[in-house]
């Protein structure tokens, strides 16, 4: 009996350690793939990244960091001193095997220039300007930024865009959590129609309603107003109607016979059932209103004339045809516009991500 099972024992041993390696394997194809991906999304990330860095190092940079080292991303100055009334740049030189700190006085034939220490003028030292280091420093330029804000009225450039962009984020929730509410959870005769024409909305271009629109305003006196920007957001869009539609179906119907139960009508069962369980599609919604409104440059510029009225992009596309010399004072100007969507990103990127998965209630 012994001899019978030690040799089913061994019938089964390689096939279990093939098996067993196919396993392994699998799981190194795996890892190799893991590895793989992370970094070529980490690459495609630094890559992503580059514009930016180069914006915020811009930004902080004087126009002779500019000119003289452009691809450098940290803002770098050359350390000078005085001599005879003239500035002269600071160099590390190695003689006589000591490192010396000498300033470049002239250039000379052959690669060589004249150096002199500080402490000494008079002493005038002949040497290859190949073993000379620069010496630089970190330098970054803060004032860029006030020079900015102070060349053209930017501060209200930026009450108008956040006027426009909260007015309006106001204006879409309690517009799109109704309609989307009604089409989610009311039975009515040709609703699936109504919902579909509401959809074919978004294939509708913005170029073909700008001219009645703009009619319109003008004859309401709205134009060279914020309410043009503001006022329609009131009234619902496809877009994020569909969005919350979608999230409301998800929640289970139980949720609202229960609150029907215990005496709540229909407003009271989107208020305290409805939107509690929805916030992750509410911040998404938000999130893609704010950014609209805060990048919005077709609107605007129709719509407002005068300069007081502008928005942040507006101003912004104003300065850069005034002011395209000064690179350093745009890109610090463009910084400071980018802030805002990336801190509410930053701060709101958990309901964000799970808005935008749509996910059901959990339980």
């Amino acid at each position: 009996m012994a001899t019978i099972q030690s040799s089913a024992a061994l019938e089964a041993t390689p096939p279990q350690n093939a098996l067993r390696r196919f396993q392994l394997g699998m799981k190194g194809t795996r890892l190799i793939l893991h590895v793989i991906t992370t970094f070529l999304l980490a690459l495609g990330a630094v890559v992503l990244m580059i514009p930016l860095l180069y914006m915020i190092s811009m930004a902080f940079k004087s126009p002779a960091q500019i000119r003289t080292d452009p691809l450098n991303l940290i803002p770098m100055s050359a350390l000078t001193v005085q001599i005879d009334g003239r500035s002269a740049p600071m160099h590390r030189v190695k003689l006589d095997g000591v490192e010396r700190e000498l300033a470049l006085v002239r250039r000379a034939p052959g690669g060589n220039a004249q150096f002199v220490d500080p402490a000494n003028p008079e002493e005038v030292l002949l040497l290859p300007l190949a073993d000379a280091e620069p010496i630089r420093y970190f330098d970054p330029r803060l004032t860029n930024f006030q020079e900015a804000f102070t060349t053209v009225p930017f501060d209200r450039y930026l009450i108008n865009t956040l006027i426009v962009t909260f007015g309006g984020m106001t204006g879409m929730l309690i517009s799109c959590t109704l309609v989307a509410y009604g089409f989610s959870r009311f039975r009515a005769p040709w609703l699936n129609v109504l919902f579909l024409v509401l959809l074919s909305t978004i294939m509708l271009p913005r170029q073909v309603t700008i001219i009645p629109t703009y009619l319109l305003y003008n004859a309401l006196g709205w134009v060279d107003t914020l309410l043009p920007l503001i006022v329609p957001a009131f009234f619902a869009n496809a877009y994020d109607v569909f969005l919350l539609r979608q999230f409301f179906m998800r929640i289970p119907l139980d949720l609202d016979d229960a609150a029907k139960i215990d005496g709540a009508n229909s407003f009271q069962t989107l208020l305290y059932v409805i939107l509690p369980q929805a916030r992750p599609a509410l911040i998404s919604v938000a999130i893609f209103h704010f950014l609209y409104a805060w990048n919005d440059f077709y609107e605007p510029m129709i719509f407002l004339h005068t300069p007081q009225n502008w928005t942040m992009a507006i101003g912004l596309q104003s300065f850069n045809a005034l002011y395209s010399t000064n690179t350093h004072l745009v890109m610090a100007a463009s910084v400071v516009m980018i802030i805002p969507p990336i801190l509410l990103f930053f701060f709101a990127q958990r309901f964000f991500m799970q808005g935008i998965v749509i996910t059901g209630v959990k339980g």
